[in-house]
């Protein structure tokens, strides 16, 4: 009887015929005349043999089969996902090149303004060449199910990176900084505002080059159309590392507002929090609005006082107290590494990694459980760092976009996926319709996305911040009784006069 497993792969797609037949052969050869009769064995052996991934042998053991293929491109794992789409490492089958795929959720692409934005992001990233930048290659679509490729950087990011190793050493919190500035000056002189930088957005790979990603957010200069479109959203990026002006309206910050964040995420680097790491998201954006940060001093009291000056700069309320340009941040951070005998490292060298477009392990941040290994970014010299603290930045999610195959079928049944790996004895039967292997992991991401969902309306109102008790306004409860004894008096001293 032939492995229902082994069926599994055959109509996946994901091993040549040839290669599989010849492989069985070899491993029936190995094991006196006959397959191993567990098909975890047999995945396991297929995994041995480089054939499949983990990731892959999971969804095949849970009778999942569908989805694996999108255009010219094999899937081998799920990095990451997120609120508007999902990151899989790829690798595209004839030139074996691996690269990672940004994938829409299908349910989304039927709104207009949203698969425009997704257009606009890969236009805008596609003007952009710079090795600190990570590189997006392609913009395709397999039906309906659309999709990025964009360069695979194997590594962390600066979030991850602090989170697990604490606050950076000075001079390579500096280095990382002024590379992040190299890619961001570049962005800026192609008419790009990022609006979205953080320590999550830079990758650190492991030869010390730090790349910035996600141009999601991008706005391209004279392009009011290209975010605002249908989307009716007025404030973009991430409160802890957003300007004050951006959380006023995103679409009238300019390239400042990236230099802003920029110097939020040194902080970052350096303390290993954001400046403002109390508080409801409203709270949050109206202390970046009206407070200053707390002195990194109370972290790091050994802080050499001229890289605190320049952060303080980059974080300025009044956007003409900043730095003008990212080219004048990078600029100051290459003279003050050159002051202390260090210089920026990985910068300016191009990758020669087999890598593609964008994402890597940095989308372990929000999928910690499906991560692949990671390369250690090195620190530079200097005073060393503390342990981070834990940090309280909510885990964010995503899905997967849907990727149809052929019609549904009795025995394809069993295809609604579930992330868990499970087995078809033990699943219930699905209910609805046929789902590829991309729908999965959207499905448990809907039902959370359904919840109510407060917006900012709802939440930041700056004439009435969290805390404001302003005037009150009505009549108080205890006037009603006070004026009922002074009419009934008034009435009994009337009659009191027309009696006598």
């Amino acid at each position: 009887m032939a492995s229902e497993f082994l069926d599994l792969v055959r109509r996946s797609k994901l091993v040549e015929k040839e290669r599989l037949e010849k492989f069985l052969g070899e491993l029936t050869a190995k094991h006196d005349g006959k397959l191993p009769s567990s098909k975890e064995d047999q995945a396991q052996a297929l995994i041995g043999a480089d054939l499949l991934t983990q990731w892959q042998a999971d969804k095949l053991l849970a009778g999942k089969h569908k989805g694996f293929i999108l255009g010219k491109y094999k899937l081998l794992s799920l990095l990451g996902k997120g609120g508007m789409s999902q990151v899989y490492l790829a690798e595209h089958m004839l030139m074996k090149r691996k690269v990672a795929i940004k994938v829409l959720p299908k349910n989304r692409v039927a709104d207009s303004s949203y698969l425009e934005r997704f257009r606009i992001e890969a236009r805008a990233a596609a003007k952009l060449d710079d090795p600190n930048i990570v590189r997006a290659y392609d913009i395709d679509h397999d039906g309906d199910t659309h999709y990025l490729v964009m360069e695979y950087v194997k590594g962390r990011d600066l979030h991850v990176v602090v989170k697990e190793d604490g606050p950076l050493k000075f001079e390579a919190a500096a280095d990382y900084i002024a590379q992040v500035a190299r890619g961001l000056d570049h962005a800026h002189e192609m008419g790009l505002v990022h609006r979205d930088i953080k320590p999550a957005n830079c990758l650190l790979d492991g030869k010390g080059t730090v790349k910035l990603l996600d141009m999601g957010l991008a706005r391209l200069i004279g392009d009011e159309a290209s975010l605002t479109l249908e989307n009716n959203e007025n404030v973009l990026g991430t409160a802890d590392y957003l300007a004050p002006e951006q959380a006023l309206n995103s679409h009238k910050a300019d390239h400042r507002a990236d230099i802003y964040s920029l110097g939020c995420t040194l902080y970052y680097l350096l303390t290993g929090h954001p400046p403002f790491p109390d508080g409801t998201i409203s709270e949050r954006l109206l202390k970046h609005q009206v407070e200053q940060a707390p002195s990194i001093f109370n972290d790091r009291p050994d802080a050499p006082p001229s890289l605190i000056n320049i952060c303080t700069r980059m974080m300025a309320k009044s956007i003409d107290d900043r730095y003008q340009t990212a080219g004048e941040v990078n600029n100051v951070l290459t003279d003050w590494l050159a002051d202390r005998g260090s210089e920026v490292g990985g910068s300016g060298k191009r990758s020669e990694s087999d890598s593609g477009g964008v994402g890597s392990d940095v989308y372990r941040r929000f999928a910690a459980s499906m991560g692949s290994s990671a390369g250690s970014g090195s620190k530079g010299s200097g005073s060393s760092g503390k342990s981070a603290p834990i940090s309280n930045e909510p885990e964010e999610d995503i899905g997967l976009a849907p990727l149809e195959d052929d019609s549904p079928s009795k025995e394809d049944s069993s295809d609604d996926l579930d992330d868990s790996p499970s087995t078809p004895e033990t699943d219930p039967k699905p209910v609805g319709p046929l789902v590829s292997l991309i729908e999965e992991a959207f499905a448990d991401d809907e039902k959370e996305t359904r919840r109510p969902v407060r917006t900012m309306n709802d939440t930041f109102d700056p004439l009435n911040p969290p805390g404001f008790s302003g005037p009150k306004y009505g009549t108080p409860v205890w006037v009603y009784p006070v004026v009922g004894v002074a009419v009934v008096a008034v009435l009994a001293v009337i009659v009191a006069i027309v009696v006598l």
